[in-house]
């Protein structure tokens, strides 16, 4: 991975709320104007969640009426971004945090269900199921890539995104759909989707919120190309558009615009 800044342009959006419950009505609204999109030209909506607590409000928001309502969650097919290697029953589980917050209260099919199987002993055995799974779901051949409707990703303070960590392996791969990096810093394996499978999304979220966020945010968004140091800079569309929703304390450390 060149650590020059890209030349191909970034369509990119930075959009600042007042508040975390402001900032999630609009990613609902934002969800279901994806989903509409989507169901109408291909009747399916594809969808990558993030864990994290900015998330969480999103997900619980979306359970709860007007939004839930305006959703064909028949037709809606979750995959998940990364987890940690820990059974869906416990509570470090991504997978089980979005079951309690959404999944239980729309009840959409079980088989629209893709999570990572991150009960497996070995963490590189989930990584391989899961290209597995996104191989069987997309009708993928060797080469190419799921191109999923919507992802949403968080931002850690340190600037990782998923189970992208500063200063680990995965930030380098180019052809692997999942892979299952050892994270020194939290001593244990994740298992991620990688840049180049988050990069062909139609489109990617970022939610931030808190003031902790605030200098890898700026860093990200207004520092030079590091993504050894920030990951997140590594998410960039090949193809479609990147947003970033930040509340105002994230925000706080921005240029503002002119």
């Amino acid at each position: 991975m060149s650590a020059q800044q890209p030349s191909n342009a970034l369509r990119r959006a930075i959009e600042i709320y007042n508040s975390l419950e402001e900032l999630s009505q609009a990613a609902a609204e934002r969800f279901i104007a994806a989903s509409d999109v989507a169901i109408q030209a291909r009747g399916r909506f594809t969808v990558v969640l993030s864990g994290g607590s900015t998330p969480r409000s999103l997900y619980s928001l979306l359970a709860t009426e007007p939004y839930s309502t305006r959703i064909d969650w028949q037709k809606v097919h979750f995959f998940w971004g990364d987890e940690r290697s820990v059974p869906p029953i416990h509570k470090d589980s991504n997978f089980r945090m979005v079951r309690e917050t959404l999944l239980s209260k729309v009840n959409p099919p079980l088989t629209n269900i893709h999570r990572i199987p991150a009960e497996k002993t070995v963490a590189s055995e989930a990584a391989k199921a899961y290209v597995e799974e996104l191989k069987s779901f997309f009708s993928l051949r060797e080469g190419e890539w799921p191109r999923f409707d919507l992802v949403l990703l968080g931002m850690g303070p340190d600037g990782h995104t998923a189970s992208l960590f500063p200063d680990t392996l995965v930030l380098h791969e180019a052809t692997s759909l999942v892979a299952a990096p050892w994270v020194d810093k939290l001593k244990c394996y994740r298992i991620t989707l990688t840049p180049p499978a988050l990069n062909h999304a139609s489109q990617i979220v970022f939610f931030v919120a808190g003031p902790d966020k605030a200098p890898s945010l700026r860093e990200v968004l207004e520092g030079s190309f590091r993504p050894e140091t920030y990951p997140a800079q590594l998410i960039r569309p090949l193809d479609g558009k990147v947003t970033w929703m930040v509340d105002r304390e994230a925000s706080a450390e921005l240029r503002p615009e002119k």
